[in-house]
């Protein structure tokens, strides 16, 4: 079978090829076609290259991605695959670099750039620089900024079981709930907002399998969401906390470096590398790493280092990949998950023999619980690593939802989703035992907010204006739908923003935290009390009830608000 592209009438490409070596070339040439910029850019972000094009703006990143040394995690990672996945790894590589130099894209006439190329290991550098930030980290420099401003008392007033920027939802519904006896997996994938988005639609076709779903531009295979004929498989973000942040104290010579551990100083690599900066001069950095990691935190005194499992493992679990594809039974799913490394997800699987799967995969290192809150000293061994906890499972006994909350997960993280979306989707699966899959748009689409109460049920009754009576009065008659032609969505909207904004007023201590910039947003304190609104807003210590009154006037005397779409 000669390779071959056929597109349907969205666009979306179905490759067919005759072996999977050959699809899988096939997929990098046809992804390097479709998402040639992306490509080019996740490339430079990996190798910390983008302020040569960008310029000082994204320097903070650059430096990021070099002392984190994910580039060199990446190499490392893939030469410790097997041999067949690290040839069939090569061969995607091969494709995109059998495209990507005729691939045309504005971007490239913009910058001034032409395509370079992939090393093998790119794709796993793709991943790793992807999923970097996803994890727990940041929110550890987080709760060190409140516990340094406010006091450790404060740690758990800020606590985020709250909306975050991305997250997913997901259910399974076994056949003993639908119309065909046979199990419904929807995924329901929430990403940061992208342009192109960062999973791509694809069917990937060959003697051994036949498999349609949403790969990520840049890796091969289908990771997270797949539907191979018989089993089918989904994926949220199970909010594991799996990284560590320690802090080190180093002692510096001409020609060394050493840093402070458990059993006294020990050496630490460095070397240095230089940024070239579009319309600047060129900035030279220092890449140190200890025993725990590389030092991503040398600032105003403060000097952390970053201790992740692909790091440590030299593996990211790319091995799986080419397993799942291969899969037809939920057993094989399960079986080719147990390698999985980074992120940690909570997976569904269903095939049509009646198997079914919910499970966490990934790896999540044992270790003191400080470590998963805050930063931690290097020189203390009772923080340090004690192997890998166990994954979670659970036997599925009847509709299961997943949205990233503290369901089966919660062995493995700090903080998660608060529990609405969750609850809503559980919800609406108990009201049906006759589900079929064109229903599962009405679950898809469907917009309550149950969140909605944490500030309507607060509402003042008394001492308020005409025009603040009156607005109350429409907002809890409101069916707390957000749907695209209300106005009165749109009003609770500004109503929770207004709140928020004169609470984040009540914390300004937090403000201007000293960090580099890189990590600023992950320090923002409007973002931190938006997360944990709905904690906040059950605090004791905090009187709530004049910041929704003022609030709650300050939408009354604005003008009237545009339908929520």
């Amino acid at each position: 079978m000669n390779p071959q592209v056929t597109r349907d009438a969205y666009g979306v490409p179905h490759l067919q090829a005759g072996d999977p070596l050959s699809l899988v070339h096939l997929q990098g040439a046809t992804t390097a076609h479709d998402r040639a910029w992306q490509l080019e850019y996740a490339r430079h972000r990996l190798n910390g290259t983008t302020a040569s094009f960008l310029g000082p703006d994204a320097l903070p990143w650059d430096t990021f991605a070099r002392q984190a040394r994910l580039a060199d995690t990446a190499q490392q990672c893939f030469d410790a695959l097997d041999d067949d996945t690290r040839a069939w790894v090569t061969a995607y590589v091969d494709g995109v670099n059998s495209a990507l130099p005729s691939a045309e894209a504005p971007e490239f006439a913009q910058t001034g750039l032409t395509p370079g190329e992939w090393e093998p290991w790119t794709p796993l550098g793709i991943w790793l620089t992807v999923h970097i930030l996803f994890a727990g980290f940041p929110g550890k420099l987080w709760r060190t900024h409140v516990a340094q401003r406010l006091g450790e008392e404060y740690l758990q007033l800020f606590t985020s079981e709250g909306p975050g920027a991305s997250g997913s939802n997901g259910w399974l519904i076994p056949g003993s709930a639908t119309v065909t006896g046979q199990a419904i997996i929807a995924g329901d994938p929430h990403r940061y907002v992208e342009h192109p988005g960062v999973y791509q639609q694809i069917r990937l076709t060959c003697p051994s399998y036949d498999v349609l779903g949403l790969a990520v531009p840049g890796i091969p295979g289908i990771a997270h969401f797949g539907h191979a004929g018989k089993v089918a498989w989904a994926i949220t973000n199970a909010t594991a906390d799996y990284q560590d942040l320690y802090a080190e104290q180093l002692r510096r010579t001409e020609s060394s470096v050493e840093a402070l551990g458990a059993d006294g100083w020990q050496p630490a690599s460095r070397h240095t590398e230089v940024i070239e900066v579009l319309g600047a001069d060129p900035v030279t950095i220092d890449v140190i790493e200890t025993e725990r990691g590389p030092i991503i935190v040398d600032h105003a005194g403060q000097t952390l280092s970053l201790r992740y499992p692909p790091r440590v493992l030299k593996r990211l679990g790319f091995e799986v990949l080419p397993r799942l594809l291969k899969a037809t039974t939920v057993a094989e799913i399960d079986v080719a998950l147990e390698a999985w490394v980074e992120p940690v997800n909570v997976v569904m699987a269903a095939d049509t023999s009646g198997g079914l799967l919910h499970r966490v995969a990934g790896v999540v290192p044992q270790r003191h619980q400080a470590n998963s809150l805050r930063v931690v000293p290097a020189w203390d061994a009772a923080f340090a690593w004690d192997g890998w906890l166990p994954m979670p499972r659970e036997e599925v006994t009847g509709p299961v939802a997943m949205a990233n909350a503290r369901e089966i997960a919660a062995p493995l993280g700090v903080e998660f989703a608060a529990p609405h979306r969750t609850n809503r989707i559980q919800e609406l699966l108990a009201k049906r035992s006759d589900w079929s899959v064109g229903d599962m748009p009405t679950i898809h689409t469907d917009t309550y907010l149950g969140s909605a109460a944490s500030i309507l049920d607060r509402l003042p009754s008394a001492g308020l204006s005409t025009e603040a009576v009156a607005l109350r009065t429409e907002l809890l008659g409101w069916d707390r739908r957000m749907d695209s032609t209300s106005t009165t969505a749109s009003t609770y909207a500004a109503l929770r923003k207004a709140v928020i904004a004169r609470l984040t007023d009540r914390f300004s201590i937090l403000e201007n935290p000293d960090c580099p910039e890189i990590f600023a947003p992950y320090l923002d304190t409007l973002a931190h009390v938006s997360f944990a609104l709905e904690n906040l807003l059950e605090s004791a210590d905090l009187d709530i009830a004049p910041i929704i009154h003022a609030a709650l006037e300050d939408v009354a005397a604005a003008k009237p608000r545009p339908p929520w779409g």
